[in-house]
């Protein structure tokens, strides 16, 4: 618990988060000292409305479940806070502990919000001669137009107030006018900011994401390991129509440790023929390209006694060993055995 409380991240988001909790209880004090205040004047100006006239609720009912839930609210969270800090991971702080941080700063606003609007709505509630003169006057005053929600969203004003809107300021029959910017442009423009602080933080202070260039490198190794995984694998993915000529020096040193180990009994050990032909001249019983010698490891030749290779040895490991038997060629060892065969070339 101690460790994660010296990660700065989480020391300023609990002031902050106890800063808003004193908030909170301050504005529960104001909102309830209201409420008893308006709830000691003349019955006759506290009178509640009826259901249909659209007014607040009774003062009485406000105090108590504004005050229930704050206390209840904040003790959750402190709950699920405290429960929730406990595993730490990237930098001292789990990606679950920091969502939960900001969610509880989340909450701990909207209460604030909500006790702002209790408390206006407390300040502003007016006794019944003020109410009735208010429902009075609205029934003499025409109702307005219906505004839709497209010119609310956009805040489209009337052409008959662009007078009032005009600055003064025209450039070839365009004039400026002073409207405010549509809620959608303004709030998204304030989400933005939002998203920066955090992407600033995660990215630039806490470290507990990638940046690009970190991310690339990851990404980079990652390619390398799956194209490793890919060469190892595509090694067998071979046969005697798609084999060709291995010329490096692990795949000869391969094909030559299976050769010496296996087939020297029948070719001799430099490849000068003994039971089986000779390996080093240019004569070849079955083929002298890559894929016939291939074909007869693989295959083998069971009536001049050559056996299949196919059971013991995988496509990669035939592959090497028919690339070192073609790397025999003219090598002239010492005894070599008579050609047989025809005469083979590339």
């Amino acid at each position: 618990m101690f460790s994660i409380l010296n990660n700065p991240f989480v020391a300023i988001m609990l002031i902050v988060i106890v800063l808003l909790g004193i908030i909170i209880s301050l504005l529960a004090n104001v909102l309830v000292g209201a409420a008893k205040y308006r709830s000691e004047q003349p019955a006759k100006e506290d009178k509640p409305q009826d259901a249909t006239s659209g007014s607040p609720a009774p003062v009485s009912q406000l105090p108590a479940p504004v005050r229930e839930g704050i206390g209840g609210a904040a003790a959750a969270a402190g709950a699920t806070l405290g429960s929730s800090m406990f595993t730490p991971a990237v930098n001292g702080l789990s990606d679950t502990a920091f969502y939960l941080i900001v969610g509880v700063i989340a909450v701990e606003l909207l209460v604030i919000v909500a006790l702002l609007y209790n408390l206006r709505v407390v300040l502003g509630i007016s006794g019944a001669k003020k109410a009735r003169a208010e429902r009075a006057a609205r029934a003499v005053v025409p109702a307005k137009p219906r505004v839709s929600w497209w010119e609310r969203l956009n805040r489209f004003r009337p052409a008959e107030q662009e007078a009032d809107l005009d600055l003064g300021h025209d450039y070839d029959g365009i004039r400026e006018l002073d409207n405010r910017l549509p809620p959608w442009w303004l709030y998204g423009f304030y989400c933005t900011i939002l998203f920066a602080g955090v992407y600033l933080w995660r990215y630039h202070v806490s470290h507990t994401a990638p940046l690009p260039a970190e991310e690339y490198r990851i990404a980079v190794a990652e390619a390398e390991l799956r194209k490793a995984d890919y060469l190892k694998k595509a090694a067998d993915n071979v046969d005697e129509n798609t084999v060709k000529l291995l010329t490096s020096a692990p795949d000869i040193a391969a094909g030559r440790a299976v050769f010496e180990s296996t087939c020297f009994a029948c070719h001799g050990k430099h490849g000068e023929g003994g039971v089986g032909p000779n390996l080093t001249d240019e004569y070849w019983l079955h083929g002298g390209s890559i894929q016939d010698v291939f074909r007869t490891i693989k295959y083998g030749w069971p009536d001049k006694g050559m056996k299949s290779w196919k059971d013991d040895y995988s496509a990669g490991q035939i592959a090497q060993i028919a690339s070192y038997v073609k790397s025999l060629a003219g090598t002239h060892p010492d005894n070599p055995k008579a050609p047989q065969g025809t005469l083979y070339k590339p």
